[in-house]
């Protein structure tokens, strides 16, 4: 499925080649202090450094090939934006793949890459589930959920849809590197390359990092960081952690966002209970047509998860990074992934419209294309 990975995947994205169960402060293999700083002490890959295995000419050559063909690759990608969390379940795929959506429908060329390489769901959240993809002499081809949005995922890889990838990090960072240089985004590349990251600061994380500075060295690796929480204590203290990761690793982070900010619906779609737990919706809302119809169409709020002390917004404060806003639970977005669809387009009066408009919107502003620039410098004048 993936080419063979080597175990000498990086834990310090500043650090070039460092192996991936090295120590945290790991000098680098090619340093001359590698094997004997005070770093190096109990490292399992000590001796190796010390002997210059890491920094033999062979060693060097082929990391400057890999770097040259991660450049190459990703040459024609104006920006890329991961999509964070250090938590499980806070909803980065729905983000991911709804952004890329959103951007795609403005006529922006979009790429979604799913690294969640052990439970990718962006195939089925982007409605192009079951498909393949298909090799060329150029590499990859993607999978193209409409004519602006490119989707690449190791799902469209596998035989079976329900076959479990039970596999360890170096072979995982393989396949993530496959991605990155060997699929072919088409002739003018991406305006955005969104990607979506399994939860937590694992090995996969660190090597994107390191594989993005290796492809853009010109500049900083990844162009940002979009980092997703929900509102409880539960998962800020997930997030921090992920907060402190971008920062370790000089990873813009573009903004937070609060994701399951409350639960809100129209009155029409709630369906109500009596004492005895049998469903009386029909009745309820047969009495309010009768005796008050105007709270019919009137929003239903609650707070589902109940945010803790400042919540996100706090949060972001005190790192010093952006506040994106808030996504409500909005039982339309869900019924968008399900069905693979752009949630903006289907629903555009939704209650979660707005706010992910908004998001996309100050997205855009932080990380405009050349033809955006362009036409802001035409108004300006």
């Amino acid at each position: 499925l993936a080419a063979s990975a080597t175990n000498s995947e990086p834990i310090n994205p500043t650090m070039s080649s460092a192996p991936s169960n090295a120590n945290e402060g790991c000098v680098g293999p090619a340093s001359q202090e590698a094997g004997k700083a005070a770093a190096c002490a109990g490292c399992p890959n000590q001796g190796a450094c010390s002997s210059g295995s890491f920094s033999s000419p062979a060693a060097l050559a082929a990391k400057e090939k890999e770097k040259a063909n991660l450049h190459n690759a990703l040459s024609e990608v104006s920006h890329v934006v991961l999509v964070l969390s250090g938590k499980g379940g806070v909803g980065k795929s729905t983000v991911s793949t709804q952004v890329a959506q959103s951007l795609s429908s403005r006529g922006y060329s979009v790429g979604l890459l799913d690294v969640d390489i052990c439970g990718p769901s962006i195939p089925r959240m982007a409605g192009v589930l079951g498909r393949e993809v298909h090799q060329s002499q150029s590499g990859w081809t993607p999978v193209y959920a409409n004519p602006n949005l490119a989707v690449m995922s190791i799902s469209f890889l596998l035989e079976e849809g329900d076959a479990a990838v039970v596999w360890r990090g170096p072979r995982k960072n393989g396949l993530i590197k496959q991605f990155l240089t060997e699929t072919d985004w088409g002739v003018g590349g991406l305006d955005y390359l969104i990607i979506d990251t399994p939860p937590g600061t694992s090995d996969e994380h660190i090597s994107i990092v390191q594989y993005l500075n290796d492809a853009r060295s010109s500049g900083q690796g990844a162009s940002g960081a979009i980092v997703v929480t929900t509102p409880e204590e539960v998962s800020l203290a997930d997030v921090r952690k992920e907060l402190n990761f971008c920062k370790k690793t000089s990873v813009p982070v573009l903004g937070v966002i609060e994701n399951m900010s409350g639960l809100q619906t129209k009155v029409s779609d709630m369906r109500f209970m009596n004492d005895e737990s049998n469903d009386c919706t029909n009745d309820v809302l047969s009495l309010l047509k009768e005796k008050c119809p105007e709270v019919l169409s009137m929003m239903a709020i609650t707070d589902v998860f109940p945010p803790a002390g400042t919540g996100p917004q706090g949060m972001a404060s005190k790192f010093g990074v952006p506040y994106l806003g808030k996504l409500p639970l909005d039982p339309n977005l869900l019924k968008s992934c399900e069905d693979g669809v752009s949630f903006v387009d289907q629903y555009p009066s939704s209650p979660g419209t707005t706010p992910l408009n908004n998001i996309v919107d100050k997205l855009i502003l932080a990380l405009p294309v050349e033809d955006d620039e362009g036409d802001a410098d035409a108004m300006e004048t």
